[in-house]
């Protein structure tokens, strides 16, 4: 893999299934997973994540707030739960307000961050003025909403990688992957007439990183067949007569 993949949620039994598995190199989460896989304890959620995942794994848990400041107490206050922990942050606040800042701020004290919620090459060049030479961090841009909208996200994380070209421990990475393709996309991440290139990171759900794994080099006449069996044993199994 030219890229390294993070599994994206937030069901514990599901990451721990995970920790040891040798093509997963991080593991990601958000307030929205989080609660859909019933999380009642923020803390006590991190602190099994940092005694479970080995140190070797990035692990990036985002902030619930909404005030710039409180943003920076409450990254600062997650990566110190693990030394392999980034902190999230999105790229605005509910307001709408930049948090370049409060980046810096913490790129400069050394806490590690994830910048969340971008979807434009715009805030990724706006962002890149704030990002820290020395302390790592993660741009994470949204490729599957780009594409939600009808938009190609292939030129737009193109734009991303040129962003970053000057930024040497800022990685970029495709968020929201909605399908098996997406990740060959983030490999080879090129528009027309362009060399390709690729972006560091992808997240994926552990459904999609299961089919990647099983339908990776499949023989497509295979395949079909495959497919075809499936549909006959539904039937049959249903027991649908006409």
């Amino acid at each position: 893999m030219k890229i390294k993949l993070f599994l994206d949620g937030a069901n514990l039994e599901e990451i721990l299934s995970f920790k040891n598995a040798s093509h997963i190199s991080g593991f990601t989460t958000n307030p929205s997973l989080m609660k859909k896989a019933g999380v009642s304890d923020y803390m006590q959620f991190a602190e099994t994540l940092a005694k479970e995942i080995p140190k070797d794994k990035d692990v990036s848990l985002e902030v619930v707030a909404d005030e710039l400041p409180e943003m920076e107490r409450q990254a600062a206050k997650i990566t110190e739960v693990s030394e392999n922990f980034y902190a999230k942050i999105p790229i605005t606040n509910t307001k709408g307000e930049f948090t370049g800042p409060i980046i810096k701020s913490l790129g400069d004290r050394g806490v590690k961050v994830n910048v969340t919620a971008i979807m434009t090459a715009s805030q990724v060049t706006k962002l890149s003025e704030f990002l820290s030479d020395s302390t790592p961090s993660v741009v994470s841009v949204f490729a599957g909403r780009i594409a939600d909208t009808g938009i190609d996200p292939c030129d737009c994380m193109y734009e991303c990688v040129k962003a970053l070209n000057d930024k040497p421990v800022s990685e970029l990475l495709w968020a929201s992957c909605r399908e098996v393709f997406n990740i060959y996309q983030a490999c080879q991440v090129h528009p027309l007439g362009y060399p390709t290139t690729s972006v560091d990171i992808i997240t994926v759900s552990s459904s999609i990183i299961h089919k990647f794994f099983d339908s990776k080099d499949k023989n497509l006449d295979e395949f079909s067949l495959e497919t075809v069996k499936d549909f006959y044993k539904d039937a049959q199994d249903a027991g649908y007569s006409l």
